[in-house]
């Protein structure tokens, strides 16, 4: 069985990877560029869940392979639950993972409350059935970036139970807790059946 990731970004690519190749599972994992697929879906969805399907049907309908793709948001009480979906784009259309960990930290100050969560979604889709895996990791803002690991918001997310944030922390630890990681270990549960 062939299954491919839809997803352009490198380092979430080597992520979902690296957790997929411990599973051990009988299925070969392809990339877009190993198939020459060039494109970009519009994340246009209000919901991680919307975005996700928006990206693995069309990375299906180019490659006519079972697809999966994820979308993630970082929520934040203080927030309102902000920026969730629109968390790689928090600081503006083009911003950078910098621009988005700034305003960020900005935006809640010197608050007390700064739990927070991520929560990835993923999406399998084979061209007409529609599968959803949920996976969250709880945990709390810190006052500062901290680490050089990781991407996105891993310089400021300590993870409940830890005092690093996942920019700190050892990549096979946190592909173990991760809400990525929780959420691909339902699908391969899933697949597993």
């Amino acid at each position: 069985m062939k299954l491919l990731i839809a997803s352009n970004n490198q380092k979430k690519l080597k992520e979902l990877l690296v957790i997929v190749e411990t599973a051990k599972l009988e299925l070969e994992i392809v990339i877009p560029n190993q198939l020459g697929i060039v494109i970009n879906p519009e994340e246009n969805g209000n919901t991680l869940e919307a975005n996700a399907l928006i990206k693995a049907k069309e990375f299906n309908l180019a490659s006519g392979m079972i697809t999966i793709a994820d979308d993630t948001g970082l929520e934040v009480d203080e927030l309102a639950g902000r920026p969730g979906v629109y968390s790689a784009r928090f600081a503006g259309e083009n911003a950078t993972d910098s621009d988005n960990r700034e305003k960020l930290l900005r935006d809640i100050g010197n608050s007390e409350n700064r739990a927070a969560r991520f929560r990835t979604v993923i999406c399998l889709f084979d061209g007409n059935e529609v599968k959803y895996f949920n996976g969250v990791c709880e945990g709390r803002i810190s006052k500062k970036e901290k680490g050089s690991l990781g991407f996105g918001y891993d310089q400021l997310f300590i993870p409940n139970g830890y005092e690093e944030t996942f920019a700190e922390l050892d990549s096979a630890v946190k592909n173990k807790i991760s809400h990525r990681a929780k959420a691909l270990q339902l699908l391969i549960d899933y697949l597993k059946t």
